[in-house]
């Protein structure tokens, strides 16, 4: 009865020998072993079970010491055994209990465990696994079949893992190695745990091989890559198995090992990483990948593939992650470019340092602030003369660029003190660029310069892919580049395309990111403008965002018709504004005449120069003559009357409102009807030039949120506004709140809200008649 005896095992006994990966079973010749490995695998999971990997849990044990006397054997019977309960806790080096008395005093090593093997010969105790240890027996006792199975597993994959670590750790013959290292993969693949652990152990253990072993010849790293392939299938690599991806990728770009086996990793990455910044060598992985497709002989031709392979052959990219993976990969290999100058300007580590353990921040240098170096020399003298007696510039050349650096702020902070509040500086203000520089002494090296380009041009592969494109504005809008690549020539005027694509964009959720993130911060707008940073096409493309292309409203169609917008063109931009307007662009002529008809420019003597700017050129004569005729049209409405009330038939639609408009006199007109007609905001345009409406019905229209704060701006006098059962929301009907006038509302049936409605009633002291009925608010 004795379960440590000759033929206790039986037939499970032999099967789980057998279908142990030993490291010896590599080197056993093609025959018996080989042979019948796949098909013991087979066996073992034939029932298609699988269990997580244990790491503690309760169990039962008894322990049995090998008899030498024939008392000893009564003692260890069956009839006499002794079971006690434990937690058993399986640690990377052993098996402990979290209570270490009577059986499990001492901690069992998986060293000294000789074998692991599922009880089940006649009058075996139920769902028992027995450890083979030194002097005796350890019996484990579950609760049920699964329990046991779990156990089973469990400990063989702690002992296996803990055999190849010792194994691994003193390599002596590299073939010998690579030989062990497949077996190890081999297991992984074939074990019934089902685990996050289970593939990633075997790559931590070739990660910390590979790290420890820095004399490899390159064949010996592309058969480990290849060797360990198939567990990246389903697995990010670690960070020190990523620094040897990394480094193979330098050192052989074109070999095939790259294409075959990173790419599939690199796709999985791209699709399912979460955040780089928990994991930055995946991203610096993804980024040497990049380089080294680059590198082949078709170029960017191959990276374009790949980018189409990661988008699909679809008109939607079904991987959401993918774009801001890409995106992420590029702000960061641009920022690498510019990497060493901002180091030795803000004193921040580089990726370098905090790689190889940053330096201590008493040896860094003291920070300094930027001043970037002109070409004119005119500029630079006369502002030498201007501060020779105060500031002291100091030369700092670094191998990718020269710059100029000082060591006084006090220009920074003046031009500060100047803005009037304590909000950080601008970009153009930071950048201390002065309109009449053209150029920036900008040199990156050869390599960075490669880094830059192809990294720029994945930019403008993005920004061709329309489902794309929202997402991609959206991550550029905050402007996450560093300020020394704005100043250089070559990275603006590259990324010139990518602003081009937002600002030829339809979507208004595209070509609404050329703008400013908040206030008090510059925007793609701003920067490629007449006299900004990266403007050198003398306001082509600035023009561009703001033009009407065969009556899509683009950038201009959203935004420059309003009055705010005017105004911070106005206050901003009207010099640039009427230098285009100078010289012929017909989108500045219009925009200089709309700021006459919306009196946005109060000062008689800037109106009288917008006037002579106008009459400049043939296109602004005309154009400022016909608004000269609209506004005296206007007059003579207003003269001679008109309509006081207009009521528009059903199904009406916007162009049959503005035929109507433009065909007679209604100057007068006092009360407009538009209930049960098909008009959108989009007749709002026409609604604003009513100069004496004071009450409009808009019910069961499809009048929405932008119409109503177009109208919000213009008709103040309002008196009597109709929402019923229109599809505004808070978001327009908060716009309300400056028609101080009104005195009924009707918002019955609309998604108001009670918060929104508590707003209007405080902000519009003469509203006396609100329909609120069927609202949040009633």
């Amino acid at each position: 009865m004795d379960r440590t005896g000759g033929s206790g095992g039986g037939s499970d006994r032999r099967q789980t020998e057998e279908s142990k990966p030993l490291l010896g079973e590599m080197s056993a010749p093609e025959g018996n072993k080989m042979g019948a490995a796949p098909c013991r695998r087979t066996l073992l999971h034939c029932n298609g079970m699988r269990y997580k990997l244990l790491q503690e849990g309760d169990i039962q044990v008894c322990v049995i010491r090998h008899p030498r006397t024939f008392l000893s054997k009564i003692l260890t019977s069956k009839f006499l055994r002794r079971w006690e309960p434990h937690h058993l806790t399986l640690a990377d080096n052993s098996v402990a209990s979290a209570t270490p008395t009577g059986y499990m005093e001492n901690s069992i090593s998986y060293s000294a465990i000789e074998d692991v093997q599922l009880l089940s010969w006649e009058n075996a105790p139920k769902y028992c696994l027995q450890l083979t240890i030194p002097g005796g027996t350890v019996l484990l006792q579950a609760a049920n079949s699964y329990l046991r199975d779990q156990w089973f597993h469990s400990l063989q994959w702690k002992k296996k893992i803990y055999k190849y670590k010792k194994v691994l750790s003193n390599p002596s013959r590299w073939e010998v190695v690579l030989k062990e290292i497949r077996t190890l993969v081999d297991m992984a693949l074939t074990s019934p745990l089902q685990d996050d652990s289970i593939h990633q152990a075997p790559l931590e253990i070739v990660s910390k091989l590979l790290s420890e072993n820095n004399n490899l010849t390159t064949q010996d790293h592309e058969s480990i890559i290849v060797a360990i392939a198939p567990l990246l299938e389903n697995n990010h690599p670690p960070p020190d198995l990523c620094e040897f991806f990394c480094k193979h990728c330098r050192e052989r770009p074109r070999s095939m090992v790259v294409i075959e086996v990173f790419t599939p990793v690199v796709q999985r990455i791209l699709k399912h990483n979460m955040d780089f910044g928990k994991c930055p060598r995946l991203r610096l992985f993804t980024q040497e990948y990049i380089l080294a497709l680059n590198e082949l002989n078709a170029g960017m031709e191959v990276v374009k593939k790949f980018i189409h392979s990661m988008h699909g052959p679809t008109g939607q990219c079904p991987h959401p992650r993918v774009l801001p993976n890409l995106v992420a990969v590029c702000l960061a290999a641009i920022y690498s470019c510019y990497e060493e100058f901002i180091n030795s300007r803000d004193n921040s580590p580089s990726l370098k340092e905090i790689r190889n353990g940053c330096q201590q921040q008493c040896d860094r240098k003291p920070n300094l602030p930027l001043r970037l170096l002109h070409t004119s020399p005119d500029l630079v003298s006369q502002e030498a003369t201007l501060t020779e007696s105060r500031l002291k510039p100091v030369i700092v050349t670094s191998n990718e660029i020269h710059v100029e650096v000082e060591r006084n702020n006090t220009a920074n902070q003046k031009m500060t003190a100047n803005v009037g509040n304590d909000s950080e500086p601008n970009l153009i203000d930071c950048l201390m660029v002065s309109p009449t520089c053209s150029t920036m002494s900008i040199e990156l090296s050869a390599q960075a310069d490669r880094i830059l380009g192809c990294y720029v041009e994945i930019l403008k592969m993005l920004s061709d892919y329309d489902d794309w494109r929202p997402a991609l504005a959206s991550l550029l809008q905050p402007i996450p580049f560093p300020k020394e690549a704005l100043a250089h020539e070559k990275f603006t005027k590259e990324l010139k395309y990518v602003i081009q694509r937002f600002a030829e964009d339809p979507r208004q959720e595209v070509h609404s990111c050329l703008l400013s993130v908040r206030a008090g911060k510059d925007g793609w707008f701003q920067l490629y403008s007449p006299g900004g940073v990266a403007c050198d096409d003398d306001g082509e493309l600035f023009a561009s965002m703001v033009r009407v292309c065969n009556n899509v409203h683009i950038l201009m169609g959203s935004c420059y018709k309003t009055k705010k917008f005017l105004l911070s063109l106005a206050e901003n931009k009207l010099g640039p504004c009427m230098l285009l307007a100078l010289r012929g662009n017909q989108t500045m002529v219009e925009i200089l005449c709309l700021m006459l008809e919306y009196n946005i420019i109060d000062n008689n003597d800037t109106q009288l120069q917008i006037i002579s700017t106008l009459e400049s050129t043939d296109v602004g004569k005309r154009m400022y003559e016909q608004l000269c005729d609209r506004q005296r049209e206007l007059k003579e409405l207003q003269r001679k009357g008109g309509p006081t009330r207009l009521t528009l038939p059903s199904k009406s639609t916007d162009a049959d409102l503005a035929r109507l408009l433009s065909s007679g006199s209604f100057g007068n007109l006092e009360n407009l009807s538009l209930a049960f007609t098909n008009v959108t905001s989009a007749c709002a345009e026409h609604l604003i030039k009513l100069p004496s409406l004071k009450q409009l019905n808009l019910w069961s229209t499809q009048f929405g949120d932008a119409g109503l704060r177009l109208l919000s701006e213009h008709l103040t006098m309002l008196q009597v506004l109709n929402l019923c059962e229109t599809p505004v929301t808070d978001a327009g009907l908060l716009a309300l709140s400056s028609m101080k006038s009104l005195c009924s509302l009707n918002m019955n049936s609309t998604k108001l809200s009670a918060d929104t409605y508590e707003d209007l009633k405080a902000k519009l002291p003469n509203l006396k008649e609100v329909d609120v009925r069927y609202t949040e608010a009633w």
